[in-house]
């Protein structure tokens, strides 16, 4: 949720740099959700850390920089708060100082043991002015430094901070500068992101690339209980012990600054649903080895055990488990093995049964979403193997899985996802046929077969963007005052209307339900009276008559009570021009691959209606892009 940055550049030499960083920075970072922004800075001979922060946007604090600037500096860390604990307020905006002014801490997750590390400062004499457990780990640091002085006679803020790291329970990534050591930025990381950007004369800190992909694209991962030191020159890693780290992975960021720029795009979510097309085309870059066989990302599991899988689990949440049950129909069809779908959240906690033949696949855009992370972990301590479908390279949960699948759908900087969702589903598809392919469920043509469609569909994309926004644009206005929808759809269209659901609550903030279709008349029927507006995924009638027969009679039944009709239907579909009020048609396809075109223009309905309430699309109220606490 929070975003994270820090700079170390020259210490010689103050300048302006370390603030525009942060300050860059935290705006590339503000798709994460946030309610509040601060920077702290120091440089030789300060003699304390200047500290500025605002509640609200990133833009009231640069307000307040343009009316007091700033000192130069050398080093710097700057944050964007989601508030866990402490309402949004300027006190509880992050940077915390330590009480003697030393030392400023930043904190993206939530220390559990907060309260009891605070009522033992307390008994100490040390005074707290904001409601933050952020605020107790700086005074704690700074209680830690002043004794690591006393022992060693000189200041050491990187052993400082692995100390409290030892003393911390709970989530926690921590970035602290202190002005005695003006020429570096220390930072330690448990079950929340935090990554290195490697520069010349210059390093940096982010909780994920995009923090300073403007200035480098060389980036290393921070494995989990472990703490950085970033100057000018080195970078140092080490465990909470002290014990130095030598194999960090090193990588490369495939994307540039640009990309996470609207490009003359009205909105982000507008220019990534615009990119589901790339998406869909990227994902499938790279699959395949010399021969014409798939091939993962990174795989740690030998092919023996892939081969012995006879269950998978999907663990995901919100988006991205809409995507499995998608990947559920096509993956049971072609490999004949079972396939569960489980939100993250939920998936622990009722005792679930894993073997070692059973496959976990954990979905998640950011590679951080702390409720699938769990999730992963348990399956892992139960003996099963995990395979992560991802968005970010050097996130925490592609490392802590047995392989890969990325997505390479580039950076999503609206908290709503659209590009990702179709790019998971690409993915998961491969991950079927993959499977397929090892257990020998289809011959080796077929699954060309499946592949050149799949290499069609972002065209079939591309012709529903062309084609249908205007019809779509038309009746999000006709809507604009409807106050409740419901979604229908049956076998893949299921999860799609879902998804189309979530997307309207999410950013038109209108009461939405999705329904499996053949559920209307056990209960959501009751619902329907004159004017309500149902949207309907219809699947194709070419080989599956009777599942469209099925879904046409249940807009028969809507209609007959009064409702209001949006359907998705086939291009020329003649029974749903005669019972729709309006249609959004979409290319002939197979019907497992629709789901990559049926979503499309309930992305454009939401984005539409949620511009015409005047709503930010990008920056839903109350959502964070990634979800980095439980």
């Amino acid at each position: 949720m929070c975003g994270i940055v820090g700079y170390a550049g020259n210490v010689t030499t103050a300048c302006g740099k370390p603030l525009e960083v942060c300050l860059q920075g935290l705006r590339r970072l503000e798709y994460r959700g946030y309610d509040s922004a601060g920077v702290a800075l120091t440089a030789p001979g300060m003699g304390s850390v200047a500290v500025r922060k605002k509640a609200g946007r990133l833009a009231n604090l640069e307000t307040d920089l343009e009316r007091r600037p700033m000192p130069d500096a050398t080093v710097a860390i700057g944050h964007t708060r989601w508030a866990t604990n402490g309402e949004p307020s300027d006190v509880n905006a992050h940077p915390h100082t330590s009480a003697d002014g030393h030392i400023a801490l930043i904190h993206n997750g939530i220390i559990e043991n907060a309260n009891e590390l605070r009522f033992n400062l307390q008994t100490e004499g040390y005074a707290f002015v904001s409601g933050t457990d952020t605020e107790v780990a700086a005074k704690l640091l700074g209680k830690v430094a002043a004794t690591v002085i006393e022992e060693t006679g000189k200041a050491d803020l990187f052993e400082s901070l692995r100390r409290v790291a030892r003393m911390l329970s709970g989530a926690f990534t921590l970035l602290a500068v202190d002005d005695r050591q003006p020429d570096i930025v220390v930072g330690a990381r448990h079950d929340s992101p935090l990554v290195v950007g490697l520069g010349e004369g210059e390093n940096f800190l982010g909780s994920d690339v995009a923090a300073f992909v403007a200035y480098t694209k060389h980036a290393m991962e921070l494995g989990q209980d472990q703490a950085v030191c970033i100057s000018a020159d080195s970078v140092t890693v080490t465990d909470f012990e002290g014990n130095v780290v030598t194999d960090s992975k090193r990588f490369t960021v495939d994307w540039d600054a640009s990309a996470a720029e609207k490009g003359g795009w009205p909105s982000f979510m507008d220019k990534e649903i615009h990119e589901d097309p790339e998406a869909v085309g990227n994902t499938l870059i790279g699959r395949f080895n010399a021969a014409g066989d798939i091939v993962l990302d990174e795989v740690r599991i030998a092919l023996e055990d892939f081969k012995s899988i006879d269950k998978i689990i999907v663990v995901a949440c919100g988006t991205a488990s809409y995507a499995g049950m998608v990947a559920k129909y096509a993956i049971e069809h072609w490999v004949r093995i079972p396939v569960e779908i489980e939100l993250a959240h939920e998936f622990r906690y009722r005792d679930p049964i894993l073997t070692p033949r059973t496959l976990v696949v954990a979905i998640s855009q950011s590679g951080e979403t702390m409720d699938t992370l769990m999730a992963l972990r348990h399956a892992r301590e139960q003996g099963s193997r995990v395979l992560a479908i991802c968005n970010t390279q050097g996130s925490t949960i592609p490392r802590e899985s047995d392989a890969v699948l990325y997505t390479h759908a580039g950076p999503e900087i609206a908290v709503a996802s659209t590009k990702a969702f179709v790019a998971q589903i690409v993915a998961a598809y491969m991950l079927g046929l993959y499977l397929a392919q090892i257990k020998g469920s289809m011959f080796p043509d077929e699954i060309r077969g499946i592949v050149a469609q799949l290499k069609a569909m972002p065209a079939k994309i591309q012709w529903v963007l062309d084609t249908q926004a205007e019809t779509v644009d038309k009746a999000a206005k006709r809507m604009l005052n409807a106050h409740s929808f419901l979604f229908l759809g049956r076998h893949v269209g299921y999860p799609v209307a879902m998804e189309g659901a979530l997307k309207l609550k999410e950013i038109a903030y209108t009461f939405t339900e999705g329904f499996a279709a053949g559920e209307l008349k056990h209960g959501p029927i009751a619902l329907v009276d004159e004017g309500e507006p149902v949207v309907v995924i219809v699947p194709s009638a070419r080989g599956r008559n009777t599942l469209h027969n099925k879904v046409i009679s249940g807009i028969e039944e809507v209609k007959a009570r009064g409702a209001f009709t949006i359907v998705v239907a086939e291009e020329g579909d003649p029974d749903a021009e005669r019972y729709a009020d309006v249609v959004f048609w979409r290319p002939a396809c197979p019907t497992l691959l629709s789901p990559l075109v049926d979503v499309v223009p309930l992305q454009l309905f939401a984005m539409d209606m949620a511009n015409l309430k005047g709503y930010d699309v990008d920056k839903p109220r109350n959502l964070a892009k990634s979800v980095t606490v439980e």
